[in-house]
């Protein structure tokens, strides 16, 4: 997989917080992983390392990240966002802030093509 594909499924993993309670993303990545649409047979162990490790590292960011997000909204919080969006943002702010293999400018146009698609 390439880095555009690997990001938009940790994208479709992180939109899963939205819906689920944490003790159940555990299991969630379980079955995101065993997906065959997402994850045809050919994919690479290593791809999929990268997908759960990046997902838990924004996991354990999420209300830094969150608080971030809130701190610069004008006029709306996390909570009123729609949970596309938010999605979004949240990777677009964790690989800004806190992915520092990611340039501010891919991740920028990363959210925004990932807006394009979803959004």
């Amino acid at each position: 997989m390439n880095r555009r594909e690997i990001r938009e499924r940790i994208f479709k993993l992180l939109f899963r917080v939205e819906f689920y309670e944490t003790g159940e993303m555990e299991e969630q990545k379980e079955l995101f992983l065993e997906d065959t649409e997402d994850f045809p047979e050919d994919a690479e162990e290593k791809d999929k390392r990268e997908i759960t490790e990046k997902y838990d590292a924004i996991a354990a960011k999420l209300s830094e990240i969150d608080r971030m997000i809130d701190e610069k909204a004008t006029g709306w919080s996390s909570r009123r966002m729609g949970k596309v969006d938010l999605t979004i943002i949240r990777l677009a702010v964790y690989e800004i802030c806190f992915d520092e293999t990611v340039p501010t400018g891919v991740a920028i146009n990363e959210a925004v093509e990932l807006a394009k698609v979803y959004s």
